[in-house]
């Protein structure tokens, strides 16, 4: 504790009790992000903006040049554009020298997310008649996936390294029937990181290339001499990494815009004080990283306090975890449990870990989250690293209109429109009605061709 001595004093300050009275009865979503800095991060990041598009214009101009001069000027590292592709000697090398039980740990991981994709990929459904079609007909409305051709995957390597964000990108995709996928990650150390060399070996990536931030993003959006452009790219980053998908959007697909991690706990007073401190832990370890608690408890609250004090002096990372929690940390103290509910579906969070005495009753009055883990023995990390779904979700109260990353984002949906005479001649009128009234009148004549060539044939 030499090293931090007011360590525990500087918990309670970054980890307060927030009173619903304190915010005048129930807690007004505006204000409690205001307070907890849960807006999302575009919002007010125009400097890093302009930075990000100056980048993504040299790149779709220079190629390959670009993206080396960014990668020398932000990370410090001189390379030569042939040195951009990681040869698949490095990744062989990479997996052979995993160590067996790293390597056991990522194949149950990919099993997992493999069976639960493939058990949650929706059937094409089946094709319907149109309307007045004549009985017997071969006249259908139907729907067809088809996988996205290619795929890029963004895997950070900052502070730390993420094989599982190989795993849960690549293996939906993989699921959904994507032939190409390639993956850029930053290199550490001088090489990209050997256990994401090792997941891209064991899923059968041999696509990879050791390059970071925006210029990364930009290169798989557009392409460049050694990198082809993909169709979508997916995967987490910081602000740029973000903002550049943001601003490719369009040019691209992409899964989402994600800010930092985030967790929210509901829990009561059965809950175990010791497991919630250790979930809010466990998500400010990101660094940046959001964790709140949301009780009806002051009991469970407090003690929860005490906990998260005791629990960070025991990290190796107890310095980075600080600096998180003073991001956006907080532990609401509610009237009852469900004004409490009600502010978990305000927040939307990515994360939501629920330890109530009914917490499979109420998960399902949860409208609005990422994903939600049930009762106490469901950590968080379960879904991070092996529980099946995909551990790409959406952060800064997305969850409100997005989902979290599946198979069935690599798919795109063709609609199958095939009419007869019959069900031609039953829907021309309000065709060629609807047409007209927008004053579209080659619409309405398109299809009134069609019955006069037919009402020919019959005379003819």
């Amino acid at each position: 504790m030499a090293a931090c001595p007011n360590l525990t004093e500087l918990c309670v300050s970054v980890i307060p009790v927030i009173q619903a009275a304190d915010l005048e009865g129930r807690i007004q979503l505006g204000e409690i992000k205001k307070r907890l800095s849960l807006e999302p991060l575009f919002l007010n990041n125009s400097g890093a903006t302009n930075s990000v598009r100056q980048i993504i214009y040299d790149v779709r101009r220079r190629g390959d040049q670009a993206v080396v001069d960014y990668t020398a000027k932000f990370d410090q590292i001189e390379l030569k554009p042939q040195m951009l592709a990681v040869s698949e000697k490095q990744i062989t090398a990479a997996v052979k020298n995993s160590s067996p039980k790293f390597l056991a740990a990522l194949d149950k991981a990919i099993a997992n997310v493999r069976r639960y994709q493939k058990a949650m990929l929706p059937p094409e459904p089946s094709p319907i008649k149109p309307d007045g079609a004549a009985s017997g007909s071969k006249a259908s409305l139907a729907v067809r996936y088809v996988p996205l051709d290619r795929v890029g995957v963004y895997v950070p390597g900052g502070a730390a390294a993420y094989p599982s964000t190989v795993v849960m990108t690549v293996v939906p995709a993989q699921v959904a029937g994507v032939k190409n996928i390639c993956l850029c990650s930053p290199m550490r150390g001088g090489s990209v990181s050997y256990a994401v060399l090792a997941a891209a070996g064991r899923l059968g990536v041999r696509e990879v290339y050791a390059v970071g931030g925006a210029q990364a993003i930009a290169a798989m959006a557009f392409g460049t001499e050694s990198i082809p452009r993909v169709d979508k790219i997916v995967g987490p980053g910081n602000l740029y990494v973000q903002l550049a998908k943001k601003e490719l959007f369009g040019v691209v697909d992409i899964d989402s815009f994600a800010g930092p991690s985030e967790v929210v706990v509901l829990a009561d007073d059965s809950a175990s004080p010791a497991v919630v401190a250790a979930e809010l832990l466990a998500q400010a370890e990101h660094a940046p990283g959001s964790c709140i608690l949301i009780t009806a408890s002051q009991t469970l609250a407090q003690k929860v306090q005490a906990e998260v004090d005791w629990q960070i002096t025991k990290l190796s990372r107890q310095h980075l975890t600080v600096e998180a929690l003073k991001f956006a940390s907080a532990i609401v103290v509610t009237a009852d449990k469900e004004s409490a509910i009600s502010e978990v579906n305000a927040l939307a969070p990515e994360h939501l870990q629920i330890c109530t005495r009914s917490a499979r009753q109420d998960a399902k009055k949860i409208t609005n989250a990422g994903a939600i883990f049930i009762g106490p023995f469901t950590p968080v990390a379960a879904g991070d690293y092996v529980a099946g779904p995909s551990h790409v979700l959406p952060t800064s109260g997305t969850a409100r209109f997005f989902s979290g990353l599946s198979a069935e984002n690599f798919r795109k949906r063709i609609s199958i429109v095939e009419l007869d005479e019959s069900s031609l001649d039953k829907l021309s009128s309000t065709i060629a009605e609807l047409a007209k009234t927008e004053g579209f009148d080659a619409h309405a004549r398109s299809v009134e061709i069609r019955r006069e060539q037919k009402s020919k044939g019959k005379k003819g």
